[in-house]
C-alpha cells in the first residue's frame, strides 16, 4: 500500500510541483494551503509524513509538529523554506523534524529525507 504523504505549503505552485513529484513516484499525496485546513481534513491521523512550509500564516510548521506531537502524535515531519535560517533549523530539528531543507531544494535532496521519514514512522507502529 502507497503512503500518504500531506504536503502544506501556502504557495499553490510549491504545492503543485511537490504533487506531481511525489506522486509520479508512486504516494497519495494530499495538499494542503494551511496547517488548520490540514489538522480540519480527514487525511490528518492518515499521513505517512508531512512536508510542510515553515512559515505559514497562522500557524507556522514548527508548531504545527509541536501541536500534534503533543497530541500524541509521532507523524514523521519534513520542512520547507524559502528563509533557511540556522536559528529556524536547530528549532525545527529540536521539535523533532526529520529533514530541514532550504528552497529551492531538489528531488535527489527530497526523496533520502521522504524515505528516511517513512522509516522512522514505520519504527513507531512496529
Amino acid at each position: 500500500m502507497a503512503s500518504v504523504i500531506s504536503v502544506l505549503d501556502d504557495d499553490p505552485y510549491v504545492r503543485a510541483a511537490l504533487h506531481n513529484l511525489l506522486e509520479s513516484r508512486g504516494y497519495i499525496v494530499h495538499t494542503f494551503a494551511s496547517a488548520d485546513e490540514f489538522l480540519r481534513s480527514t487525511v490528518s491521523s492518515d499521513t505517512s509524513c508531512v512536508i510542510a512550509d515553515v512559515q505559514m500564516p497562522l500557524v507556522t510548521g514548527i508548531d504545527l509538529l509541536t501541536q500534534m506531537r503533543a497530541q500524541g502524535s509521532a507523524t514523521p515531519f519534513i520542512f520547507i523554506t524559502a528563509f533557511p535560517d540556522e536559528s529556524v533549523r536547530v528549532r525545527a530539528l529540536k521539535a523533532g523534524a526529520i529533514c530541514f531543507l532550504g528552497k529551492p531544494f531538489a528531488a535527489s535532496d527530497l526523496m533520502p529525507c521522504l524515505e528516511r521519514a517513512l522509516a522512522a514512522g514505520n519504527e513507531t507502529i512496529e
